[in-house]
């Protein structure tokens, strides 16, 4: 009788021992997939800020070359936005479907490889 219950100890513990290393393990599985997603975002993120930098000093030039050739610097700032406002719209109601899809895609994607 004694050496079924030590038996059923060992087992116990060998049972607990077995479930802290699953826990351990499935915390380290889930930090591993955080910093894969994390490492894959910031370079993207890194990239887009420069480009939007880049793009918004082209179009604050753009407006004042536009503006000086029409003779009011307004006119220029009015025709970039309204520019600006038509590729919006666009996007908005054309492609707004397939971006959802393809930013979906690209996180799901990332999350699961």
């Amino acid at each position: 009788m004694e050496d079924d219950a030590n038996r059923f100890e060992t087992l116990l513990e060998r049972a607990i021992d077995y479930s802290k290393t699953s826990i351990k393990l499935a915390k380290l599985q889930a930090v591993k997939e955080i910093t894969d997603v994390v490492s894959t975002w910031i370079p993207h993120t890194i990239v887009l800020v420069l480009v939007s930098t880049c793009i918004l000093f082209i179009s604050l030039g753009l407006a004042l070359l536009i503006g000086e050739a029409l003779e009011n610097i307004y006119y220029g700032f009015f025709i970039v936005s309204g520019f600006y406002g038509i590729i919006a719209l666009a996007l908005h109601f054309v492609f707004h479907k397939g971006l959802k899809k393809y930013f979906l895609q690209c996180l799901v994607k990332n999350l699961f490889n």
